[in-house]
């Protein structure tokens, strides 16, 4: 291949990402057309083919994309606490932030979850999507967790599950209602509690300076996935 084209394949994806997003958002993930998506990015059914072989891979990719970012801005957060505030309080008001782009993929996410339920190939595939992102989550709660002094007594995976059912729920709660239960509330609310009651203290630990999520795979020595839904 040459260099030019590979040079630009990167960009090229990006804006496929981006316009994928925008149009499934708008118009819905079976009633978008690869011609619709190619036309707002600007490029070719053969730049798009070269890049994603079907409308599922594309979201998919929207997906890892999607988790990636979201783990590290969480990551970022943490970082940039003091040792003070290191409290289950604080976690749980950083866990609770929503960006205002987050509407566009909660609706693209849903409907492709519900394309899921319904089609066993498509919920096998992202059955492991969601397994990889919550793999980084448990991980990446531990870490935290024990940070802070504490530890989860409970299953790490299960309580990654019930994170990303408050999160998710709560969203569409918020989407239908936004002035009486705006994005986050629920989990302002009930989430410092919840992991009160599903941690203890770690005898002789006390909360630490280093924070970051990011942190969690060099701690226990394992690699870092390249992309990771919804978090704590």
């Amino acid at each position: 291949m040459p260099k030019g084209v590979t040079r630009r394949r990167p960009r090229t994806r990006a804006a496929l990402l981006k316009a994928a997003l925008e149009t499934f958002a708008e118009h819905g993930f079976h009633a978008t057309t690869i011609e619709q998506i190619c036309e707002r990015a600007g490029y070719t059914r053969g730049a798009y083919y070269s890049n994603f072989a079907s409308k599922e891979e594309l979201f998919l990719a929207l997906f890892d994309e999607h988790s990636d970012r979201t783990v590290r801005r969480l990551a970022e957060s943490i970082d940039a606490l003091t040792a003070e505030e290191y409290t289950l309080t604080r976690l749980a008001e950083l866990a609770a932030r929503v960006e205002p782009d987050e509407r566009d993929w909660y609706l693209v996410t849903t409907e492709f979850t519900l394309h899921a339920i319904r089609d066993p190939q498509a919920a096998w595939v992202l059955a492991r999507h969601d397994a990889r992102l919550r793999t980084e989550i448990a991980r990446g709660l531990t870490l935290v967790l024990r940070r802070a002094g504490r530890e989860l007594t409970v299953d790490a995976d299960r309580f990654a599950r019930l994170l990303i059912a408050l999160r998710e729920g709560g969203l569409a709660q918020s989407y239908v209602e936004p002035a009486e239960l705006p994005p986050g509330s629920l989990e302002r609310q009930f989430l410092a509690p919840l992991l009160e009651a599903s941690t203890r203290e770690i005898p002789g630990a006390g909360a630490r300076t280093g924070t970051g999520i990011d942190d969690a795979a060099e701690g226990e020595g394992q690699s870092k996935r390249s992309g990771s839904d919804a978090v704590i």
